[in-house]
């Protein structure tokens, strides 16, 4: 009878975790939630400020409307709950709640990739062909690479939904991160998680690095035609177009191939969650503030909106 009720305590699925999310004083509370709102405020004036200026209704500026509305939710799905970490109020979070966060904190994260190389295609064209860059990317061919890509981001994910809703975890279940980071997770379950890893591997080669090649080859191309611009002033008015965009590509790209194309879960968690601060709260706060800066049209345009006012 013993031995009977041993087994039945193994096989106990545990179906809420705990997120011990990471040290900090009450000044780096205040800090993340500052960024937050900081993040939230910055990316909606982007949306508004693209919305009412007939000059910025281009498909450059429809890409960033979708990314800046991408990163709204890609942050909102992760920093209230780290924030409430943080106040003592909830560590806890279901099985469901977790399956939930990490599906669309990487279905958005996916989504992201695919957006920024179609904006490295977009400035290739606008760059490379701009006789016909307005023939070739039109309203319709804007909005259905912009549907494509959430569409792909989010279908990609669902797979890794699946293998990891079918993973047993019988305890421990402390989550050694501030989310549902699945290398977190994983290395708790008591089920084989060599195929969730290989499919993590695989996906993140197929979406970042072949996301990648699509940036590197469009700026090859930009930066070739730039070359052959006669004039130093032709060539910093080409580049300025882009440059935006190319700052954000480093920042994103730079964290995102260090946290997850990689073979194996057991890389430092310690190590990842620190990475994962810059990929998940830094990036979506410059954002706005890069765009902003370094490009002369939404300069203008925040110029008149503010002479409006």
């Amino acid at each position: 009878m013993p031995q009977h009720n041993q087994a039945e305590q193994n096989e106990t699925t545990v179906m809420e975790f705990i997120l011990l999310g990471f040290p900090g004083s009450q000044y780096s509370q205040m800090v993340f939630l500052i960024m937050y709102i900081l993040s939230i405020l910055g990316n909606v004036a982007i949306i508004i400020l693209v919305l009412t200026n007939y000059p910025l209704h281009t498909p450059m500026y429809f890409y960033l409307c979708n990314l800046s509305f991408l990163e709204i939710w890609y942050t909102t799905a992760i920093i209230p709950k780290t924030l409430a970490i943080f106040l003592g109020r909830s560590r806890s979070i279901s099985f469901n709640g977790c399956i939930l966060q990490m599906y669309f904190v990487f279905s958005f994260g996916c989504t992201e990739n695919f957006l920024l190389s179609v904006m490295a295609y977009d400035r290739y064209l606008a760059i490379c062909y701009p006789l016909h860059y307005n023939t070739i990317m039109d309203i319709s061919f804007s909005c259905k690479l912009a549907a494509g890509c959430w569409l792909c981001g989010f279908i990609f994910i669902s797979m890794l939904v699946f293998l990891i809703s079918r993973l047993s975890f019988c305890g421990p279940n402390v989550i050694n991160h501030f989310y549902c980071n699945i290398d977190s997770w994983i290395v708790l379950s008591c089920s084989d998680t060599h195929v969730v890893e290989m499919a993590v591997f695989v996906l993140s080669i197929i979406v970042i690095l072949c996301s990648c090649v699509v940036i590197l080859l469009s700026y090859m191309y930009i930066i070739s035609t730039i070359l052959h611009i006669p004039s130093a002033k032709g060539q910093e008015k080409a580049f300025s177009t882009c440059s935006s965009h190319l700052a954000v590509v480093i920042i994103w790209y730079g964290s995102t191939i260090f946290l997850y194309v990689k073979p194996s879960v057991w890389t430092s968690l310690e190590q990842t969650k620190i990475v994962n601060i810059l990929n998940t709260v830094v990036t979506p706060l410059l954002n706005p503030f890069i765009y902003t800066l370094r490009n002369k049209e939404v300069k203008v345009a925040v110029k008149h909106l503010l002479h409006w006012e």
